[in-house]
């Protein structure tokens, strides 16, 4: 479903759920320089630009040029000290399976409270990877999670912390990774510039080991 259409640089910009059929970024020249513009809500929603004719709220017949795409640009940390905890907004309680993990990308099954997600991302090395993500229905989730992803599964606590105006996302693994915590950021460019909070330690971004897929495939209880 779409919501109210606004005028970003003289293009009609609208956000769109999440849905197999219409999944698009803004590819326009002129507006992907300014995705700062646009109410982004990280992984629930993506835009949709029409550039060929005016587009009418919750009229997706008139979308134009719709083509997938969905980039996630993140950093990730380690912690140097726990001064974080004091600053945390908001914990949520996760727990993912993988279905595969290829040299090319990872499906992973992921849920929390009474919610649930396919997420399907690229393997690529470094701070910028495609990203695709859906909601499923729960009952299922828990089924593929137990009976079709590869084990150990992963759980962790996601608390939420906000500093100098950046939302980080520091993730405290249990189970097989029990001890490992890592902070990540997400960007909306690859100019994006941000602040180091005092807590942050040394960047792991680029060290495979730290990734989630792979933490399933070799947990932090074994390095």
């Amino acid at each position: 479903m779409l919501s109210k259409a606004n005028n970003i640089l003289g293009v009609p910009v609208a956000l769109v759920k999440i849905c197999l059929c219409v999944i698009t970024l803004i590819e326009s020249s002129l507006l992907k320089n300014h995705l700062s513009l646009l109410p982004k809500h990280p992984k629930l929603y993506t835009y949709v630009g029409a550039q060929k004719r005016k587009l009418l709220p919750y009229a997706i017949n008139q979308i134009t040029a719709v083509k997938i795409m969905a980039i996630e640009i993140e950093h990730k940390f380690l912690l140097s000290n726990d001064s974080w905890r004091s600053n945390v907004n908001k914990s949520v309680i996760f727990k993912q399976g993988y279905l595969n993990s290829l040299p090319t990308s990872s499906i992973r099954i992921r849920i929390s409270d009474d919610k649930a997600w396919l997420n399907i991302k690229s393997a690529t090395i470094g701070n910028q990877r495609s990203e695709y993500e859906y909601e499923i229905p729960y009952k299922d989730a828990l089924e593929i999670i137990d009976q079709l992803c590869k084990k150990p599964i992963i759980e962790k606590t996601r608390h939420y912390v906000l500093h100098k105006g950046n939302i980080w996302e520091i993730d405290e693994f249990h189970g097989d990774n029990q001890g490992l915590i890592v902070a990540e950021i997400e960007l909306a460019s690859q100019n994006s510039n941000f602040e180091h909070p005092e807590w942050i330690g040394i960047e792991v971004t680029e060290d495979l080991r730290y990734y989630n897929n792979n933490l399933a495939n070799n947990p932090y209880n074994q390095w």
